[in-house]
């Protein structure tokens, strides 16, 4: 015969499922044809993910898809870690690299939404080793020797990347960066991000402030903006002032030792060839620029990269996305204002990446022009060297995350395949 339970008992009971069972709020999982998608649809992402993995093209991959504020699709496929026998996980670890960039940017404007300062400020008012920049003279020029820069270089160039800073594999500037000690923020580093800006503004620009667009270290600038503004290390502001406040609970620079086996393996793979692992240590990259797949645990842990640095999960890109879809609030905390978020996510410089526009922090279709695959006006994003990548889409309230670990490619188009299948599911 069985025995009642007591009411004191039953409330016990229902207190420990709800702690077993509840998500962090803010984004609940619903049925796709609740937000106007179809299951039959989003299915299709699932085979061809599963494709690749059986061809060996990626090891795994995690992808979400949202729709008005609610998860209709996450899943998990292949595996974290081959060799070990680790299947991926929704909650694995990645290495986002820069898709840290629009993180960065978000917290530069917050403080610019605080009156700290003005876009069109120059940043050696707030970091006066950029003061007097020189200019390399153009290709084919007669003149050698650097030349004193025509402007200063503004929070608004460092924003849209024409400030003239470049990255290592620029074949006129990239050697020296790396004589110099300039990191990028994709290998072990002793120095702190503030040291490294320093040596990085006695080096040349490549071209004259806000003359063109050049994609390369102005967010690393704007993560010691950060820091000279806020008083805090760019970390700790990110932690305090966004991870905390939006619950993304495992969004962070380095991966405590243990939480490493949750961090995906990276991957290499050669052009239509399979994957192979990548070694661990420095590794030779195929743009002239050296990378490694342990510096996320084997690091100092001194040098927070604006531009490449943090470690995340599909989950918690989702929840920054979803608060930038809102006009920068989520789960009633606001970060930036609305018209703020309009600003960010209105073209400024193109055409640039894959002949897009580019905002304050991300690629962004400007119109018809940039509408070469299945998309709206007005969608923006970025993605990572690790091959991981994001989306949002204003228009239909849509939301995508695409994460593995892999890198060369080999050409896979795996992103841009996930973020048609993702939106070809919308139905009404």
């Amino acid at each position: 015969m069985s025995q009642a339970v007591s009411l004191p008992g039953r409330l016990a009971c229902l207190l420990l499922l709800l702690v077993v069972t509840v998500r962090p709020e803010g984004l609940d999982v619903v049925n796709p044809e609740e937000v106007g998608l179809a299951s039959d649809r989003l299915a299709r992402i699932d085979a061809v993910m599963e494709e690749h993995v059986a061809k060996r093209q990626i090891a795994g991959a995690v992808t979400l898809v949202a729709r008005r504020g609610a998860i209709a699709h996450f899943k998990a496929y292949g595996m974290r870690d081959v060799e070990a026998k680790r299947p991926m996980r929704t909650d694995t670890l990645f290495r986002i690299a820069s898709m840290t960039k629009p993180v960065t940017s978000v917290a530069v404007m917050m403080l610019y939404e605080e009156g700290r300062f003005l876009l069109s400020d120059p940043v050696s008012l707030y970091l006066p080793e950029f003061a007097q920049m020189k200019v390399l003279p153009p290709e084919g020029s007669a003149e050698t020797e650097p030349q004193p820069a025509r402007g200063p270089i503004t929070i608004r160039h460092l924003l849209t990347h024409t400030s003239g800073l470049t990255y290592h594999w620029n074949k006129r500037l990239g050697m020296a960066y790396k004589e110099a000690g300039v990191p990028h923020g994709l290998v072990e580093e002793e120095g702190t991000l503030r040291e490294k800006m320093k040596i990085l503004a006695r080096l040349p620009l490549v071209h004259h402030p806000g003359e063109r667009y050049e994609y390369g270290l102005s967010t690393d600038v704007l993560g010691a903006l950060v820091e000279a503004v806020s008083g805090m290390t760019l970390e700790e502001f990110f932690r305090k002032r966004i991870f905390e406040p939006l619950g993304m609970e495992d969004t962070q620079f380095f991966v405590p030792d243990d939480q490493v086996q949750r961090l995906a393996v990276v991957y290499q793979r050669e052009q239509d060839g399979p994957i192979r692992r990548a070694p661990d240590g420095p590794i030779p990259g195929d743009v002239g620029l050296v990378y490694s797949a342990t510096y996320p645990y084997q690091s100092p842990k001194r040098y927070f990269s604006g531009g490449a640095g943090l470690v995340s999960t599909a989950e918690d890109y989702a929840r920054f996305a979803q608060m930038l879809l809102n006009g920068g609030e989520f789960d009633g905390i606001r970060l930036l204002s609305p018209k703020t978020v309009e600003l960010m996510t209105t073209n400024h410089v193109g055409p640039v990446e894959a002949n897009l526009g580019f905002g304050l922090g991300f690629g962004i279709i400007r119109d018809e022009r940039d509408l070469k695959e299945l998309a709206s006006i007005g969608r923006y994003g970025w993605g990572g060297f690790f091959y991981t990548d994001f989306f949002i889409d204003p228009q239909e309230e849509l939301i995508g995350v695409f994460m593995t670990q892999l890198h060369p490619s080999g050409n896979l188009r795996l992103h841009e395949k996930f973020r048609v299948l993702a939106t070809q599911a919308i139905v009404e």
